[in-house]
């Protein structure tokens, strides 16, 4: 398996590879009806964040593809910001769940072919890929959305079992990002040696979460379980990051096995890919 520094370097060089695609242009993004989306997400992810892709691919792809269909419509007059952030995080985690779902079985999605960069996927009449749309949401100055994006990977910040709405966005995202850093397997806590090991998230967007207030460890303080806060005082957490499991977030654990190996033996596979599209 490769060692940890070169999958520290692939990680790193993934976000590179993200970062080099075009933000989509400014456009009137559609009023869209999210309740089909709401109802796909508590009928088909359980309470440990995972995917019936399975039961999704077999039972309700023309509901998905209804509520998608919507996405691509252009919009008519220009939504708040609220709105336009919770549309963003809804289609993007929608476009990754179709593109799952029409490649399914696979065992990661870096199984297929350009997950990240193909503009594949229609948004207000335009043509754009996973990384235009986070990046579209990272230009709005809100870290917060890292722990609101699932990228079908089970070391992704918890799927939320509901859809994002304009009302109720900050409580929403404050709650997403609380559950993702007091899940044990995705971020660790050790107060009572002032020591953290976070998603490899929080250093690939680095730059997203030092604008925060206090930066990253700021961004630490105002989420950590508060007894981890308690405990740790004014002491600035000793951070270190894990490795990111690249897996399918399926019900079915067909990710399960999926080795960091394999991992980079796809990345590198569509990066080739890349070079001669």
């Amino acid at each position: 398996m490769p060692h940890r520094l070169e999958m520290k370097a692939i990680g790193l060089l993934f976000v590179l590879f993200s970062l080099s695609t075009p933000v989509i242009p400014q456009q009137l993004l559609p009023q869209v009806n999210e309740s089909v989306w709401d109802s796909l997400l508590k009928e088909y992810v359980n309470q440990q964040h995972r995917v019936n892709y399975a039961g999704l691919k077999k039972d309700a792809p023309g509901r998905l593809n209804d509520y998608i269909y919507s996405l691509g419509q252009a919009g008519t007059q220009p939504l708040s910001p609220n709105q336009k952030k919770a549309l963003l995080i809804n289609a993007y985690n929608a476009f990754t769940i179709q593109w799952v779902v029409q490649n399914y079985p696979i065992p990661s999605i870096w199984a297929t072919d350009a997950p990240f960069t193909a503009a594949r996927h229609r948004l207000g009449g335009k043509m754009v890929s996973l990384n235009d749309t986070e990046s579209e949401l990272r230009a709005m100055g809100d870290p917060r959305i890292h722990a609101a994006l699932v990228c079908a990977a089970r070391s992704c910040p918890p799927l939320r079992r509901e859809a994002y709405v304009a009302s109720r966005l900050d409580e929403q995202l404050d709650d997403n990002v609380r559950q993702w850093l007091a899940n044990p397997a995705l971020n660790r806590f050790y107060p009572s040696q002032a020591r953290a090991e976070i998603s490899p998230i929080f250093e690939w967007y680095r730059k997203d979460f030092d604008a925060y207030p206090g930066g990253l460890q700021g961004f630490l303080r105002k989420y950590a379980p508060p007894h981890v806060i308690q405990e740790v005082g004014q002491k600035n957490f000793q951070i270190s990051y894990l490795t990111y499991d690249w897996g399918l977030n399926d019900q079915a654990n067909i990710g399960e096995n999926y080795s960091r190996l394999q991992f980079a033996l796809d990345w590198i596979e569509n990066w080739l890919r890349s070079l001669t599209n």
